[in-house]
């Protein structure tokens, strides 16, 4: 069983043209990005059809793909226009489209017929009658609902010859599969068409007297903690590779069109290791602690598996003081590097200076540390910080570094 195991693709998230080439060279097999219309992460960076193919063309040198969401809900007046939109995705050589919304997906079906489409997690696909209905309609491929158990999978995997999509790291929406009207009616801003405004993860009091003394009881009774939240904990899956692969999912996703650099770098790089650690030799295989102790060094809530195992509990819910914090920040990107002087030039990212602690990493899980102890600015003056944001830095390195590499150091104690 064991030698039929097929390889997931590693699938992350590119808010911006910059990320999409940072998350390929860090391992992911695929993207996905948004269109200048219906997705749903208006503020994210979505792409113009030139960036596209920019992304595409650079996808295309790595061996890696390029999805578009157009996951919202369409309202009245919201399709227009769609038809142009998808052929033109399929004309410039998107390698697949995904929907949520069955309008949209019949005007791509009829309209850009030969462009593959993808079930959106939002349509909340949790069992395979549904997947087959949609394979019967055309679609290749369904992200599975959130809410999806692991046993679940496995029947699912049993009865269809759809292709399987989860997530497997980054931010929980409260809602079902994200349909959320929270947002809706506190700002204005429409959640299911690219306006989410994340008021669940706001912070509540409660006004019912005798419930916020119950909640501030059970905090232990320090009435500065958060009384009430509507947040859930990010998931990690990072220890559950060897049941994704057995269970027959063929797309690992990761969330997170508007996280940093950082995150997609470290993210994709990690499960990259995993998975192939895995495919590799999956009767010896271990989940690595340098994994795990790797995401921790991105900025993020605590971690759990979601739904996989169990329904989650209040331990699946964050409220209250964090109970874990990211000790790690980043603090440039590797610009060229000079064999014959050992010098690397590096664009700052976060302030650092002279005697700091520093880690540099890579593609393929590369790391090593090192001291500062000397830095130029581009005009070759000798400085003992780096405090501007975007500034040109040179400095020696212990070992030999290449562009896109990054740099990030732990935080100070007095930061938080």
């Amino acid at each position: 069983m064991l030698k039929n195991l097929k390889k997931p693709e590693i699938l992350a998230p590119a808010g911006t043209l910059e990320k999409l080439k940072v998350a390929i060279r860090y391992g992911a097999d695929a993207v996905y990005i948004g269109g200048d219309a219906y997705g749903l992460r208006s503020r994210a960076g979505n792409f113009s059809f030139t960036e596209m193919e920019e992304g595409i063309r650079f996808a295309k040198d790595h061996h890696a793909k390029v999805y578009v969401a157009a996951n919202m809900v369409t309202h009245e007046g919201n399709a227009n226009g769609a038809g142009l939109f998808f052929r033109k995705l399929r004309d410039i050589g998107i390698s697949a489209v995904i929907i949520s919304d069955p309008a949209l997906i019949d005007i791509c079906i009829n309209e850009a017929p030969g462009l593959p489409i993808h079930l959106s997690t939002q349509a909340s696909a949790t069992n395979y009658e549904t997947l087959e209905f949609w394979r019967k309609e055309g679609l290749e491929r369904v992200v599975l609902a959130r809410e999806v158990s692991m046993e679940e999978i496995k029947e699912i995997r049993k009865h269809t010859r759809m292709e399987l999509e989860v997530f497997i790291h980054g931010a929980m929406c409260i809602s079902y599969s994200g349909r959320c009207t929270l947002s809706n009616h506190m700002s204005l801003r429409d959640a299911n068409r690219g306006g989410c405004s994340q008021s669940c993860r706001w912070k509540y009091d409660l006004f019912d007297m005798p419930l916020l003394k119950k909640h501030h009881s059970l905090l232990g009774g320090n009435k500065d903690k958060e009384a009430f939240s509507m947040s859930a904990v990010d998931m990690s899956m990072i220890e559950s590779i060897p049941d994704l692969i057995k269970n027959g999912v063929d797309s690992l996703k990761i969330e997170g069109r508007m996280k940093s650099i950082h995150y997609v770098s470290t993210v994709a790089n990690v499960y990259r290791e995993a998975v192939d650690s895995y495919i590799e030799n999956p009767t010896s295989y271990v989940c690595k602690q340098e994994w795990i102790d790797e995401l921790w060094k991105i900025a993020q809530r605590e971690l759990s598996t979601g739904f996989y195992y169990h329904i989650p509990t209040e331990k699946e819910q964050l409220y209250g003081e964090r109970r874990k914090n990211p000790v790690f920040k980043f603090i440039g990107e590797v610009l060229s590097y000079d064999s014959a002087t050992k010098m690397a030039t590096i664009r700052q990212r976060n302030h650092f200076r002279i005697m700091d602690e520093i880690e540099f990493y890579g593609p393929g899980f590369t790391h090593f540390h090192q001291t500062v102890t000397t830095m130029w600015n581009e005009d070759m003056e000798l400085i003992d910080c780096a405090p501007n944001p975007m500034m040109i830095v040179i400095m020696p390195v212990l070992q030999p570094v290449k562009p896109g590499d990054m740099l990030r150091k732990k935080k100070d104690t007095s930061e938080k």
